[in-house]
């Protein structure tokens, strides 16, 4: 790693995150039997596998994982998901982001799932630049972060998870 990095976020600093988002998404869906958990793909979805991971530890729900794939860079295309609309109808879902940059991506996702009913929806994200361009929040996040729009942040997953300010 290059010395102009900064890490904002180590391994264990992102576990204690993503457990208290967990918790906290629990804590919202407590009379809740069933709780999609819906990650934008890539980072997004491996969030969304450890939340979802974890609210199967402290939680009596079901929980569903979805992917939600689409491309970042023109998100007005093509949204799939790896779950039918049937399977997440009328349930309550969590919409999983890595970071929330400009809330493009988030944005898209919203509207792709709006088009069915659901009891609840939230957002959550690990990292909130506060750089957002449409009216969209995160419900849960881990941190927020005030940058510079040219300065990018980068959540790498993996053994030794890390979080950095490039």
């Amino acid at each position: 790693m290059q010395a102009d990095h900064n890490i904002i976020l180590n391994h264990e600093q992102i576990q204690h995150k993503v457990k208290r988002i967990a918790y906290q998404i629990y804590e919202s869906n407590v009379n809740e039997k069933e709780v999609i958990i819906a990650g934008i793909a890539e980072n997004g979805y491996v969030f969304a596998q450890r939340l979802a991971s974890i609210l199967e530890n402290i939680s009596d729900c079901q929980v569903t994982l979805c992917k939600v794939t689409m491309n970042k860079k023109s998100p007005h295309n093509t949204i799939q998901t790896s779950i039918t609309p049937e399977q997440y109808k009328n349930k309550s879902l969590v919409l999983a982001d890595d970071v929330l940059n400009s809330g493009t991506a988030l944005v898209y996702g919203v509207k792709h799932f709006l088009d069915v009913p659901l009891t609840r929806f939230k957002t959550a994200v690990l990292v909130n630049r506060n750089h957002k361009k449409y009216p969209v929040k995160a419900d849960f996040k881990g941190i927020s972060l005030s940058t510079s729009l040219h300065e990018h942040i980068v959540v790498q997953f993996g053994e030794e998870d890390i979080a950095i300010l490039k």
